[in-house]
C-alpha cells in the first residue's frame, strides 16, 4: 500500500497530477478539491490510496488523510467503486459527506453524478453506523462543496492549471452567466466548462 507521496508537482490536469518522487513521476488521480491546491513547480504531499485491478494500478490522491479514509470507507458500500467514491469527494468536502450520511440527508448525496435516490439511501443505511454521529448542527454546511464556494474552487483550480488570475476570473464569470439559477452542477463539471472557454486563451 502506498499511503502517501511527497514531491514536486510536475503537471496538473482536470483529472489528476504528476508528482515526482525520487526521480519517478507518479500519476495520481485527484478530485477537484485536491487539484485546486496544487501548483506546478511546488512541493506537495498527498495522502494516497492504491487501487489494484487485474489490468491496472491506479493511485488516488487526497489533500489529507481524512479524505483518503472517507474514500476507502465509501467503497465498503454496495455498488461504490473508486471512481464513484472520488466523484463524491469532488462534489462535497469530507465533512459535508459525513454529515449527510450521519444525518440521512439523501438529497445532498444525490447531487453526485451516478448516485440516485436508492443509491443515497443505501449509503446512509450501510455507512451511518461506521461514520457515527457528528457533533454540532451540520445543516448550514450541507451542500457547501457544490454550492456557494464553487467560484473559488474553480478559480483556484484554473490558476493551478497555469492560467492567470484574470483569465480564471473571466472564465468563472462566463460559467456563472450560463447557469440558469437551478441546481448548481458539480465542481468538476463547472471546471471543465471553464477550461473549454479558456482553451483559446492559453
Amino acid at each position: 500500500m502506498i499511503a502517501s507521496v511527497r514531491g514536486k508537482v510536475m503537471a496538473v490536469s482536470p483529472e489528476g497530477a504528476v508528482i515526482e518522487v525520487g526521480g519517478v513521476g507518479l500519476l495520481v488521480q485527484c478530485s477537484a478539491h485536491t487539484l485546486a491546491d496544487l501548483r506546478v513547480g511546488t512541493e506537495a504531499r498527498l495522502a494516497t490510496s492504491l487501487v489494484v485491478r487485474e489490468d491496472s494500478l491506479t493511485l488516488y490522491g487526497f489533500a489529507d488523510d481524512e479524505a483518503r479514509q472517507l474514500f476507502e470507507l465509501l467503497q465498503t458500500a454496495t455498488g461504490v467503486g473508486p471512481r464513484l467514491a472520488q466523484a463524491v469527494l469532488s462534489v462535497h468536502t469530507p465533512d459535508v459527506v459525513r454529515r449527510a450520511i450521519s444525518g440521512g440527508d439523501t438529497s445532498t448525496l444525490t447531487r453526485v453524478p451516478g448516485i440516485g435516490k436508492k443509491g443515497a439511501e443505501r449509503l446512509v443505511l450501510e455507512l451511518r453506523d461506521k461514520i457515527g454521529a457528528l457533533p454540532g448542527d451540520g445543516a448550514a454546511l450541507i451542500g457547501v462543496g457544490a454550492g456557494a464556494l464553487w467560484h473559488d474552487q474553480v478559480r483556484q483550480a484554473l490558476i493551478g492549471l497555469g492560467w492567470t488570475a484574470g483569465q480564471a476570473d473571466q472564465a468563472v464569470a462566463a460559467v456563472a452567466e450560463q447557469l440558469d439559477g437551478g441546481t448548481t452542477p458539480p465542481v468538476p463539471v463547472l471546471l471543465k466548462q471553464a477550461i473549454r472557454m479558456l482553451g483559446t486563451l492559453r
